[in-house]
This record gives structure tokens, C-alpha cells and sequence, in this order.
């Protein structure tokens, strides 16, 4: 399917918020595939930032920007005061975390349960608007265990539109928040992306974003057709080069992954002379060569060293890149 290449003037690609892997180390190098897509952190919770070492959960780099800081909690003043401290940090959006399946966080009351709570919802975007001049958006799921009609969805989005939230993004999975992991929320509940699309209709002034199972450049250009945006997850971080190839939505080049190797070798020597070990960031990056011959060797070579040189990653990503020469 074909899209006119001014099309994402109006419409948006980003990668999902998720926990323990989109670190600031991870958005750096994402940012290398691509300049448009917009990162996401992983879900900070209020606790985190507000009794713990802030700048060290909110702290980026430089070039990350388009970036959303993801929050996760249920206390409208203390998400407000976070958003706060986020946009003076220099985040480019926040966004309330309304998707989250886990056990953990359910208990304090975070996540994807919140979605039975529309109206405390409504609260937290209100208050949040109130003290940011950026964009609040919500992340949720299309439904929560046996509530899971498109008229319960409709109706939990139309009390955070109307409490101010244009942009919503919605995980067309539902939640179940008891008897499956967070794994398996990702996996068995059926994707349901004509609710998604209907989502839209319905709502046609809302900047509508669709999430889950989107592996492919075709399926990205497809729910463009339907929708104003699309939220990539895992796909991204096990093949960032999908990244790469969806530069071709902003009718761009496509970056080498020699081009992307070397930037990455940078950046690795100036961490290494930070004194961060390589063996800690190390797994962010070895998706790098998914689908090439060597990808193996590659992530063998550098998964669980006791150290790590950038002469080693050097010359490991070398390897590769000669073997696929031509």
C-alpha cells in the first residue's frame, strides 16, 4: 500500500513505552534509525521521581528528542506535580500509563485497572493539563477482563477527552489483570484493530494511535490508512532496523547499518570513557544485525561477558558487515 510521501506531516510512529528496556541507553541508539519516530521512556512511576533520585530516573540525552516521558500512578496532584518535573526536564510530551496488565503495579493502583476508574481518570488528565504547557496523552487497552466492549473503551475516552486529553493510544488487546503475566497479555488476548479504527470514527478529532503486533512496515502503512499514528513495541527493540525502513514513510533514505554501526561504536567509547561498563548496555544493542548472516555470532559474541571492550563490539559488528558485503 502506497501512502503520499507528505503523509506523516499528519500521522506518527513512536515506540512503545516498556519497562526495563526503553532506557535512555536504548533511546539514544533508536534514534539513530530514524529522526522522525518519537521515544518513549519506560513508565516511571511518581514514587520513583518523587522519593527517589529524580534526576537519575528522568535524566537523556540530547538527541532523543521527539521523547514522552511515560508516568505511572493514581494521585492526580502527585502525577501532576511529576508531569511538572518532567516538562522542566525537557520532555517533549507525558503520558499517563493506563495499559500496564502487571500484578505489581496493579497493586499500587497503576496501569491498565485504572481503566475502570474513567471518571479518577478524567481527574488525573485535568490536573496533569493544568500544570504543563506539553501535550498529555494516555496509553490504555481496548478493554479490562470481561469489560471489554467497544462501548466501555468509547466511553473510558470520552471522559479523558473530555477532561482535556486529544491523543490517546490504544493497545487493541484487553487486559486481563488476573491469571495472565504481562508476557502473556501481550500474546493471547486477540488483537482487535477495527475497534481501534472505530475508535477514530467516533472520534474524529482525536489523534488516535494503534499498538500491538505491528511487526512490518506494510501493516504500518496499512493502519495509517485507518488511524493518525502507530505505536511499534518489541519489534523495535529485537529489530531496530525496522526503524531504518520506515524512513522511507517520510519518502527519506534509508541509514546503512554500517552507517548505524559506527555511530553506535561512538557512542559506546564515550560511555566506555564515562566509565559505563559495556557489559550493562551492552543488550540494547544487539538486535542491531537481526536478519543478517553472522546476527548470531554477533549477539553471541557479546551477551554475558564479564567485560567488554569497544574493540570487541568492533570487532564483532565487523564481522557481520563484511559477511554481508555486497
Amino acid at each position: 500500500m502506497t501512502l503520499p510521501l507528505n503523509t506523516m506531516q499528519h500521522k506518527r510512529l513512536s515506540t512503545a513505552p516498556m519497562i526495563d528496556w526503553s532506557t535512555r541507553d536504548y533511546c539514544y541508539f533508536a534514534r539513530l534509525f530514524n529522526p522522525y519516530t518519537y521515544l518513549y521512556t519506560e513508565m516511571i512511576s511518581t514514587s520513583a521521581i518523587l522519593q527517589g533520585d529524580t534526576d537519575y530516573q528522568l535524566r537523556f540525552y540530547p538527541n532523543e528528542h521527539p521523547l514522552v516521558l511515560q508516568l505511572g500512578g493514581s494521585n492526580p496532584e502527585e502525577l501532576a506535580r511529576c508531569a511538572k518535573i518532567g516538562q522542566e526536564y525537557g520532555y517533549d510530551e507525558i503520558n499517563l500509563n493506563v495499559g500496564c496488565p502487571s500484578d505489581r503495579v496493579q497493586h499500587y493502583k497503576i496501569g491498565a485497572c485504572l481503566m475502570a476508574e474513567p471518571k479518577l481518570v478524567a481527574d488525573i488528565v485535568s490536573a496533569m493539563r493544568d500544570a504543563v504547557d506539553i501535550p498529555v496523552t494516555v496509553k490504555h487497552r481496548i478493554g479490562i477482563d470481561n469489560f471489554d466492549s467497544y462501548e466501555f473503551m468509547a466511553d473510558f475516552v470520552d471522559h479523558v477527552v473530555k477532561a482535556g486529553c486529544q491523543h490517546v493510544i490504544v493497545h487493541a488487546r484487553t487486559a486481563w489483570l488476573q491469571g495472565l503475566s504481562p508476557k502473556q497479555n501481550r500474546e493471547i488476548p486477540p488483537l482487535r484493530y477495527e475497534d481501534v479504527y472505530r475508535l477514530k470514527q467516533d472520534f474524529p478529532d482525536v489523534f488516535v494511535e494503534i499498538n500491538g503486533g505491528i511487526t512490518t512496515i506494510d501493516a504500518i502503512k496499512t493502519h495509517l490508512t485507518k488511524v493518525d499514528g502507530v505505536m511499534i513495541g518489541r519489534e523495535a527493540y529485537h529489530n531496530p532496523y525496522i526503524l531504518a525502513e520506515a524512513m522511507q514513510l517520510w519518502g527519506k533514505p534509508v541509514p546503512s547499518r554500517a552507517d548505524i554501526f559506527y555511530q553506535l561504536l561512538d557512542f559506546l567509547a564515550a560511555s566506555d570513557a564515562r566509565g559505563t561498563p559495556l557489559t550493562v548496555i551492552m543488550r540494547h544493542y544487539l538486535g542491531l544485525f537481526q536478519g543478517l548472516t553472522g546476527s548470531r555470532k554477533w549477539r553471541q559474541a557479546l551477551s554475558g561477558q564479564k567485560s567488554l571492550s569497544v574493540a570487541q563490539v568492533r570487532e564483532a559488528g565487523e564481522a557481520v558487515l563484511a559477511l554481508n558485503a555486497g
